[in-house]
Order: structure tokens, then C-alpha cells, then sequence
């Protein structure tokens, strides 16, 4: 392992514009529960939708919280997290394109995020549609409202039967697409790779992509380097090597 720990500093100290690719890998090995396992028998596409929600807001909060609140403001970012974070700051990565929507990077400290599939951090009122940019409102125990009429919010992108959600959602992966185009270094951590076909289209025919998973991936033969190791080590030897 430690020949590609060098190869990969040796990367990213010669790399102008490193952008991380994150997926639901990085926050299910510390024990974040998958959608699935908090829907149970209930319909998703259902569940995620203004006129179940304004009938049942505390289900849909019940859901939201076991499926995701609880790991964001509970459990907190992991370690991974924490470390692309302090590579920020250290000026060594540009910035994150994650497919999650926990915003455990934002909670980390990141601060260049594009969730390509929303979070809740943009959330739309049901019935008046006011926006409220700010993920907080999901920490306080109850269903979130809209401070001008009382409706619920929902996290727009989750919204689909609302108009801005489809807008929110392109623009999203626009955004992707557009900050993966300027990198010259691309990690990919702990995904399989959920819609990638939409953002790498952008990626530049010299730019290096170094995958780091324990598990083979669609990523395998594209990778300049694959390093099959936890990424928490991987990056405490790039951190402290």
C-alpha cells in the first residue's frame, strides 16, 4: 500500500484542481442507515411527494430522521468527512461532488459541495413555494414549516411533483458536471458510481481519476491508480505521511 499512498501524494501535490467524488459508501461504514431500510414496506417514490407529505408530515419526518437526520446531527461527519474537509482547507482538494444528501460534508467543514441529487440544505414550501436554504431547520426535533404559511418543507430535489424540483435537479448536475470539467485530479471514494455517466462526461481525456474503495467497481479499468483500502487510511497517510 504504501507505494500508491506516494503515488497518490505525488498526484495531488503536481494536481492544480483535485475534486473528490463522493458516494454513499463514506457514510454507510459508519453505520448510516440505507432509505430502504427506513421506508420499510412504503412506496419511495410515494413517500417523496407534496400531497403524501402534507397528509402525513410526521411520517415523512419519521422517515427523514432514521434514514438521514439522525446520522447528521446524531453521529455527526465521519472521519472521511472530516478529512476532505481539513484537504480543503489545506488547499489540497478544490472542492466535492457527492451523490449523497446528508450534508455531513457541509457539517464536516467543507465548503465547496455540489449534491448533484439535493439535500437538505434547499428546501421548498409545499403549498406557497418558499424556499429556506438552510439545513438546520431539519434539526429540531418536528417536521420543519414554512414561516410564511405553516406548510411543511421538503428538501426541493425530493419534491417531485413540484416545478422547481426537475429546475433544482438539473442545475444540480450542471453544476457537477461544470466543476468536474476544471479538475485535473478526480478521486473517487466509496461509490459505485450513481449517474456518473452524466458528470465524467466532462472529465478531460488527461485528467487523472484515482479510485479508492475496497470493492471492484465500474470505475476499475478508467483508474489511473485503484487503491483497495479504507479511505479514513488512505487519507491519514496523505494527511500525516
Amino acid at each position: 500500500m504504501k507505494q500508491e499512498y506516494d503515488q497518490l501524494r505525488e498526484y495531488m501535490k503536481q494536481s492544480q484542481k483535485t475534486v473528490a467524488v463522493t458516494g454513499a459508501g463514506i457514510s454507510y461504514l459508519y453505520g448510516m442507515r440505507r432509505l430502504k431500510q427506513s421506508v420499510g414496506r412504503m412506496n419511495a417514490g410515494r413517500i417523496f411527494s407534496a400531497s403524501y407529505v402534507r397528509k402525513n408530515p410526521e411520517k415523512f419526518y419519521a422517515v427523514m430522521k432514521d434514514a438521514f437526520l439522525d446520522a447528521t446531527f446524531v453521529k455527526g461527519p465521519s472521519t472521511v468527512h472530516k478529512q476532505l474537509a481539513e484537504l480543503e482547507r489545506q488547499g489540497m482538494l478544490y472542492g466535492i461532488v457527492t451523490q449523497n444528501l446528508d450534508c455531513l460534508h457541509t457539517v464536516a467543514g467543507s465548503k465547496n459541495v455540489i449534491e448533484f441529487q439535493g439535500s437538505f440544505r434547499d428546501n421548498v414550501c409545499i403549498d406557497c413555494g418558499a424556499r429556506c436554504y438552510d439545513y438546520q431547520v431539519w434539526n429540531q426535533g418536528h417536521m420543519p414549516r414554512c414561516e410564511k404559511c405553516g406548510a411543511p418543507l421538503m428538501p426541493t430535489a425530493f419534491c417531485r411533483d413540484n416545478r422547481a424540483s426537475a429546475d433544482v435537479s438539473r442545475e444540480n448536475m450542471r453544476r457537477a458536471a461544470d466543476m468536474i470539467s476544471e479538475a485535473d485530479l478526480v478521486l473517487v471514494i466509496g461509490t459505485t458510481g450513481f449517474r456518473s455517466e452524466e458528470y465524467l462526461s466532462r472529465m478531460r481525456a488527461d485528467t487523472k481519476l484515482v479510485q479508492i474503495n475496497p470493492s471492484e467497481t465500474q470505475f476499475d479499468r478508467m483508474a489511473a491508480l485503484n487503491i483497495r483500502a479504507d479511505a479514513a487510511e488512505v487519507f491519514d497517510a496523505v494527511l500525516n505521511g
